[in-house]
């Protein structure tokens, strides 16, 4: 088998990928084939369309790659282990919205209860372990994919040191699914990081269930492995934006979820969300443009808020609406009420752990993220057009 270090780190050529990941994961099993053709799809965008430079070509290299190792591995697990599959995800509580409404905090304090999984950033990077499947982990050790996320998250804070203003990245944080989505090349993560809107619009119109299905099998094994290391949770808090262009394939996938929308004007989440996207594609390309990327975003959320509403229309009951000013005036409250919701049980423990996490992670100690809408070629006017109908049903009309 061919040493990995042999293969070119800038290379985007699909079968030296596939060659590539093999080599390292040492197996070549990648589970299901639906992954083929948005994966070939992708690479061949990053190569045509993206615009990256070497930084760029280099990282979106190493996360294709990673990708693949990382299913290689899971699936030698469940190879070894197939009692992954018979793990449940019931009853999930799912956080969506606009990203800027409060979800983050949400998530991460709902996530202080120690009743509840979450997904941590370290684990949606690198679900699979490090070590083959007959090497047992060492209990007393300390998992070495935390040490790669961390040396990660310090490479983007380096690269782009405004991201920690804009979104609290923490190899060791509860963060989204999103990531682990992007395992079947499904998922808007690659137009967040380049510029590839021809495979964004292809995949917009393609069956993306293949995706979900992945998302399922994923958190079975990572539920396993939680329960191997002794935690001990019954349910888990889940949280993705990305979501509520998808919110039929969710439930198709995860029938008994419940669902916590999270509600604030567009106006303010549009273009800090643009903020947010230009720092990411700033590390790879050195033509981003934040106006095409303001209107490409706008545009996404606003057809996937659009693609909500109409699923709402069919599962209504299954949504709760949370406001991110109440989020802000008295989070326990709104936290009484979704478990109220979800018909789950609030400790005190639980409300003590959560006060304890917002007390050290309040908003003032990180800096204030600065932008406007006309440095992304946004407007008043345009939003609320875009968003009129959203806004009409859930926001103060002025």
């Amino acid at each position: 088998m061919s040493d990995a270090t042999s293969f070119d780190p800038l290379s985007l050529d699909p079968e030296a990928i596939l060659a590539e990941a093999r080599s390292i994961a040492g197996s070549g099993d990648f589970g299901d084939e639906a992954f083929r053709e948005p994966f070939e799809r992708l690479v061949a965008a990053l190569e045509s369309e993206a615009s990256l430079n070497s930084v760029g070509r280099g990282m979106q290299h190493a996360r294709v790659v990673g990708l693949l190792v990382n299913r290689l591995r899971t699936e030698a697990y469940i190879a070894r282990f197939p009692e992954i599959l018979e793990e449940r995800i019931a009853e999930p509580i799912v956080i969506v919205g606009l990203p800027r409404t409060g979800t983050t905090m949400l998530q991460r304090m709902i996530a202080a209860d120690p009743a509840n999984y979450c997904l941590y950033w370290w684990e949606s990077r690198l679900p699979a372990p490090l070590t083959p499947p007959d090497e047992a982990p060492d209990p007393n050790a300390r998992d070495p994919r935390i040490a790669d996320a961390e040396a990660e998250v310090d490479m983007m804070l380096e690269s782009a040191p405004d991201l920690m203003a804009m979104h609290p990245l923490e190899a060791e944080g509860p963060d989204e699914e999103i990531m682990l989505l992007e395992h079947s090349f499904f998922s808007t993560n690659p137009e967040a990081f380049v510029n590839v809107p021809e495979f964004g619009a292809w995949a917009d119109e393609q069956d993306q269930h293949s995706g979900y299905f992945y998302l399922e099998r994923v958190l079975k094994f990572l539920q396993w492995q939680k329960k191997r290391r002794g935690e001990l949770a019954t349910r888990w808090v889940l949280k993705a934006p990305h979501h509520l262009g998808f919110m039929d394939l969710l439930f198709d996938v995860f029938p008994d979820a419940r669902v916590v929308q999270t509600h604030r004007d567009p106006i303010q989440t549009i273009p800090s969300l643009a903020s947010l996207i230009q720092a990411i594609r700033g590390m790879g390309s050195d033509s981003a443009d934040p106006r095409e990327t303001g209107q490409q975003w706008s545009g996404r959320m606003s057809r996937a808020m659009k693609r909500c509403m109409e699923v709402r229309e069919k599962y209504e009951d299954r949504f709760i609406d949370v406001f991110f000013a109440d989020v802000l005036k008295d989070p326990h409250e709104v936290i009484r009420r979704i478990y109220a919701f979800a018909g789950w049980d609030l400790s005190d423990g639980a409300v003590e752990a959560m006060k304890q996490w917002a007390v050290d992670n309040s908003r003032d100690k990180r800096e204030a993220h600065q932008y406007t809408l006309e440095e992304f070629g946004l407007d008043e006017a345009g939003i609320r057009r875009d968003f009129a109908a959203y806004r009409e049903r859930f926001l103060p009309q002025d």
